[in-house]
């Protein structure tokens, strides 16, 4: 590249977003794969669509609750150790975050990363990914934001960044997301990453790790019922957006870990035979039969780097909590990164 290095003269202040790449996901989707999801046999739908603006708020009071370690135990590993996960990064990286949310634990990061080129936040709803990345760019004066709009579990081309030099491409891809993908599907994102993140480039992942059942039940079922409301929210987004007309009443959470397949499964239960319309379609229910919301996978770790070597990326460090409980891990594009 032919840009100047941003070392080579005092850094500027940038203070707001630099560039925002919209790759437009349409909108159009939802209404679609719902009804698709709908008519299948099981019923099933994707659990991307659980973060409408309320989802999100619901999913951010269920961070915060005793029973759901995980957010606790990947933030406790981020700040005890993101100095070395931060010289390993090195500087003028450029910072690509998938599913990218409010940031919280990206700040964790970036205060260890001064010498960023640019922090890349990537999300599908464009309004809550402009209003974040603002947020930060203006807690962040000297760092470049410039967020992408974009449905990252789908192959997208990504933006080159060319504008403004960087040494290296970073994927971080925090909160165990990996898990809601099956393993195949985590295979391909993998691939995908490592295309995006291209030679040299680095992935630091969360990963939810297998443990006792009764602790990953308790963190989908939790008393507060903080959980059941974020599965029931998916309905009323789809009565407020598609206009259907599900009674929330007549249906129930339920979550459970499947030992057989490593990872929790979570329902919506249709309590007794209803039908429910969505414009002029009509969707039957009988009494017991659910919706599949999510599947959350839990990992032996060395099946993990197993997957990520097939996948292009070779292990270069992993950061574990003293119960086994979660692991983040370092990976580098087909080589041993030094």
């Amino acid at each position: 590249m032919s840009h100047p290095r941003p070392g080579q003269a005092a850094r500027p202040s940038y203070g707001y977003i630099v560039s925002f790449h919209d790759l437009h996901p349409t909108p159009a989707d939802f209404r679609e794969e719902v009804l698709a999801g709908l008519l299948r046999v099981p019923k099933a739908l994707p659990p991307k669509f659980f973060y409408d603006r309320r989802g999100s708020e619901l999913f951010d009071e269920i961070c915060q609750l005793e029973e759901y370690y995980l957010t606790r135990v990947e933030t406790g590993l981020l700040e005890r150790h993101a100095a070395e996960m931060a010289r390993f990064i090195g500087e003028e990286a450029l910072l690509i975050e998938y599913g990218s949310g409010s940031g919280r634990k990206t700040r964790i990061l970036l205060e260890h990363l001064p010498g960023l080129a640019a922090y890349v936040p990537v999300d599908i709803s464009k309004e809550h990914l402009l209003a974040a990345a603002t947020e930060l760019a203006q807690a962040y004066p000297c760092l470049r934001v410039t967020p992408v709009c974009a449905d990252y579990t789908r192959e997208m081309e990504f933006p080159d960044f060319e504008e403004f030099f960087y040494r290296r491409r970073v994927v971080f891809f925090p909160g165990s997301t990996i898990g809601n993908f099956t393993p195949p599907e985590a295979e391909t994102f993998l691939r995908h990453a490592a295309e995006v993140a291209r030679p040299g480039g680095l992935l630091l992942i969360g990963v939810d790790l297998k443990k006792d059942p009764t602790v990953i039940d308790a963190a989908y079922n939790d008393g507060q019922g903080v959980t059941a409301a974020f599965n029931l929210n998916l309905l009323q987004r789809i009565n407020t957006e598609l206009g259907a007309d599900f009674d929330l009443r007549l249906f129930e959470h339920r979550a459970f870990y499947d030992p057989a397949h490593g990872r929790v499964e979570m329902h919506l239960v249709s309590r007794q035979a209803q039908t429910v319309h969505i414009g002029e379609t009509t969707i039957p229910f009988a009494a017991g039969e659910t919706i599949h919301t999510e599947d959350s996978y839990k990992y032996d770790l060395a099946d993990f780097e197993q997957m990520a070597a097939r996948t292009g990326w070779t292990r270069q460090m992993v950061w574990q909590d003293e119960q086994g409980y979660f692991a983040v891990g370092l990976f580098a594009v087909g080589q041993t990164f030094s």
